[in-house]
């Protein structure tokens, strides 16, 4: 809005820290180029507005603020004569027009300094070229910088990604070919086997009903109940004391397989109830060749479904086949990446889940959701030095909940925890506590802008020896599917 036009008063000027350095033609070509306006209660500039004059506070009280969802989030409240706000960065050559990165409102009557931003620009290239030249590279080698650590983090993000992914593989692939393996040989001996039986003297109905049994066999090894080791060693001895009554050779060698199946002595005695006994011990060597099979095929099937889950959560983790934004349940998106991270994470850290499952789908951008959660379980791994080797490195919380209307995502972890003195800047750019070439700095940051910017979210820290807290509070609702803040690493225009 505009305000009350009111006298330039260049001595007025230089009392202000920001101009005390100039020298009376500097500031009557301030006095004469700018202007000063008296503000009544309420908002002086809002945020996305066209960037058009510089700000210097003569008198009053301002309020900084910026837009985050459905509301303002108040960034810096101030009396103090000389701050400063608005197009600060009108002397940089941007080929987009300027905008204001968040708005200005005075909370009393207040007096400003406006410059506008042309002037603002020329006069700091005509007193300061070197300083504007110094500001320029750095504000842009400063970008230039965060694309080229924003793009070692998603190579660093894609390295725990492929050993995580690698390393869970490797179990059930090579489980899938141990078991090929000895199911080819076991095929064989079985196929020999039959052939033996075949050429036998026994009647086509002790054949047809020994077919009948193997068939029924095969079905109650797919049912086969979960014993506890105290039962399936009773039931081991029993079933290897009938086979030696009957004279089976090799009856304890046979017996643990029969007890993985869900075999006991009933269904022996059925066996031997329809074969003679010249021909139980052939009989019972080819169903133990039948259940091994079964075994082994329930194996691999069960050795590619974990691969099949693995890359399916792959699929979850990288969001690679779907919308960037979407209603979705978080913890089917924490599971994909603790899964991806297994590798990583190791045995040393016990990993616990209190999910409450009644919270409900929200909008999000999956995503980048879990690259949150990858910085942040990241982090808490290397504080309890989980790779060291450790039998017991500590304990990863995983909780989630309802709280402040929000749904609440909680990483608790149980190391040595984040120092009271640095635990405000840990969310800033570059800041880093790891040894140089193990981090940028740049994960949290990038978890900051994820949720606070993108999610209109909220992530907070708290932390003592033992037990550290990240908070990511997520709202229920959809506030901005596109919001204007996507790119949240540009600093606030206030001083």
């Amino acid at each position: 809005m505009s305000g009350q036009p009111m006298p330039c008063d260049a001595a007025e000027l230089g009392t202000l820290f920001l101009f005390e350095k100039l020298d009376g033609e500097q500031l009557a070509r301030l006095c004469r180029e700018g202007r000063v306006e008296k503000f009544e209660p309420g908002y002086v500039y809002r945020e996305g507005e066209p960037a058009t004059c510089f700000f210097v506070l003569l008198e009053g009280t301002l309020v900084m603020s910026r837009r985050v969802g459905a509301d303002d989030v108040e960034i810096n409240r101030t009396s103090q004569r000389g701050v400063y706000a608005g197009a600060m960065q009108a002397y940089l050559a941007m080929p987009d027009e300027a905008r204001y990165k968040g708005s200005l409102r005075v909370t009393e009557p207040s007096r400003f300094f406006l410059l506008p931003a042309e002037t603002f620009a020329a006069v700091l290239r005509d007193w300061f070229p070197m300083a504007v030249h110094l500001l320029e590279g750095m504000f842009f080698g400063s970008q230039n910088t965060q694309r080229t650590i924003n793009q070692r983090e998603r190579l660093l993000a894609l390295g725990s990604l492929s050993a995580g992914l690698t390393h869970e593989l490797n179990n059930p692939a090579a489980a899938a070919v141990r078991a090929t393996s000895t199911l080819r040989d076991r095929v064989a001996h079985m196929r020999h086997k039959l052939g033996v039986i075949a050429a036998g003297p026994y009647h086509r109905e002790a054949l047809k009903t020994l077919i009948d049994i193997q068939e029924s066999t095969a079905e109650r090894v797919a049912k086969a109940p979960a014993l506890s080791p105290l039962e399936a060693s009773d039931r081991e001895d029993a079933l290897t004391d009938w086979l030696d009554d009957h004279g089976i050779e090799g009856g304890w060698q046979i017996a643990p397989t029969f007890v993985q199946a869900g075999l006991d002595t009933d269904w022996l005695e059925r066996v031997a109830a329809v074969v003679d006994q010249e021909m139980l011990q052939g009989a019972v060597g080819w169903l133990n060749y039948t259940v091994e099979t079964e075994l082994l095929m329930n194996e691999i099937e069960d050795s590619t479904t974990r691969v099949s889950n693995l890359v399916n959560a792959a699929k979850q983790y990288s969001q690679l086949d779907r919308a960037p934004y979407q209603i979705c349940d978080v913890h089917e998106l924490l599971d994909s990446t603790l899964l991806m991270l297994s590798g990583k994470i190791g045995s040393s850290i016990k990993v616990v889940k209190e999910y409450d499952r009644t919270l409900p789908r929200i909008p999000t951008y999956p995503g980048e959701l879990n690259q949150v959660w990858t910085n942040i379980v990241d982090n808490a791994v290397s504080a309890m030095n989980g790779a060291d080797g450790a039998d017991d490195a500590g304990t990863l919380t995983v909780r989630t909940a309802l709280e402040r209307e929000q749904l609440l995502v909680e990483f608790r972890d149980t190391g040595p925890g984040v120092p009271e003195e640095i635990r405000g800047r840990i969310f800033d750019p570059f800041f880093t506590t790891k040894p140089v070439g193990e981090g940028t700095g740049l994960g949290l940051d990038i978890s900051w802008r994820i949720v606070v910017n993108k999610h209109h979210g909220h992530l907070e820290v708290h932390s003592v020896p033992g037990d550290t807290r990240f908070r990511v509070f997520l709202p229920l609702t959809a506030q901005d599917p596109e919001p204007s803040a996507a790119d949240p690493g540009t600093p606030q225009e206030a001083s």
